[in-house]
């Protein structure tokens, strides 16, 4: 007699008189079945990030353990890949990686930063070539010159201002000790009577013309800090542009210069698209430039005209001793003095 072929006994199912499996081994194999699949969802979930299961084998033993059904699943780049010999199907869950989105920003960054410090480099050794709007760069020129004469002038009010406040403040005392020495002294009552008030009046004017060089000051450190400091923020931004535009146009006309053939032309429209997109950029902000630069002077203008007339008023009238002409120039210019003890008014007040 021919030996009879080994069995696995695990692969043993008993079968019925009419062809299905037993009811209490079916239901062994499905939780055997489930069990397995908890098992190998488990360990795929466990592994570290960015590693799956290269292989996943599963096999289900028939009546005679003759036939097999395998599936393999694996991931693939830009997609889900699955490989089926039969047998449930497992799909594979694509792998996300932020990192590797942060590596190519960085990426472009470094390249862009190297491409503009060439540039900035080969300018400066006179070796590149950096494009240049005539009109636009001797109006900023002048803008620059004229941001440090004002700087100097703010300079120099608020040296005038903290001298004349020690001024009026001596011119206080001193008129203080000449009261009390009208009272006590009776032989120069009358003499020390009115110097107290020449230097009581003569205080009370230093006080109102300080009001209007603080006033002066404030307009024009707004100026000067904020308008102006805004504008050359903007031009800073062209500037910066400018420097891009250039370092692309030299790798583009490089590009040009060299050979054309399969290798060569994908990197002449890519950096073709890369100067047209640095070429807009640059003509925006030069646009912007010029419109912030005209808004400026008109705004020059206005601001400085009133503050001069305010500052000529003030001082002519201080020095002339006219008090009523002083008081007048600052109801003109709606200056509003500060009363001692009172808290100086809010920024929206002022407005």
């Amino acid at each position: 007699m021919a030996e009879e072929s080994p069995k696995n006994s695990a692969a043993e199912i008993p079968v019925t008189s009419n062809g299905e499996v037993g009811d209490a081994h079916e239901h062994g194999y499905n939780r055997f079945f489930s069990f397995y699949l908890n098992v190998t969802k488990d360990l795929k979930h466990s592994l570290p990030s960015g590693l799956g299961l290269s292989e996943t084998q599963i096999t289900s033993h028939g009546f005679d353990s003759t036939k097999e059904g395998v599936t393999e699943a694996g991931a693939s780049q830009g997609g889900q890949r699955t490989h089926t010999k039969g047998g449930p199907v497992i799909l594979a869950d694509e792998i996300k990686n932020p990192a590797m989105e942060k590596l190519e920003l960085v990426r472009k960054w470094s390249l862009n930063t190297y491409k503009c410090t060439r540039q900035i480099i080969s300018e400066k050794l006179g070796r590149g070539s950096r494009t240049v709007d005539l009109e636009l760069e001797a109006q900023i020129d002048i803008l620059r010159d004229n941001k440090k004469k004002y700087e100097n002038i703010l300079k120099l009010a608020q040296t005038l201002s903290t001298q004349l406040f020690q001024m009026v403040h001596t011119q206080k005392q001193l008129g203080d000790a000449f009261a009390d020495l009208s009272l006590k002294s009776l032989e120069l009552h009358e003499e020390f009577g009115y110097n107290a008030d020449t230097q009581k009046l003569l205080a009370k004017n230093g006080e109102t013309l300080l009001g209007a060089i603080n006033f002066f000051i404030a307009s024009v450190n707004t100026l000067v800090n904020k308008t102006i400091e805004d504008t050359l923020m903007t031009v800073k931004q062209y500037e910066n542009a400018r420097i891009e535009y250039d370092a692309y146009r030299t790798d583009l006309e490089e590009l040009n210069l060299g050979p054309r053939d399969a290798n060569t032309l994908p990197k002449i429209e890519q950096s073709q698209h890369l100067f047209q997109i640095h070429k807009e950029k640059y003509d925006k902000m030069r646009s912007d430039v010029s419109v912030k630069l005209k808004f400026l002077e008109e705004n020059k203008v206005k601001v400085l005209r009133n503050q001069l007339a305010l500052f000529h008023s003030a001082v002519a009238a201080y020095f002339a001793g006219n008090q009523k002409q002083l008081e007048q120039t600052l109801k003109q210019f709606h200056v509003k003095l500060k009363t001692p003890g009172v808290d100086a008014p809010s920024w929206l007040e002022e407005q």
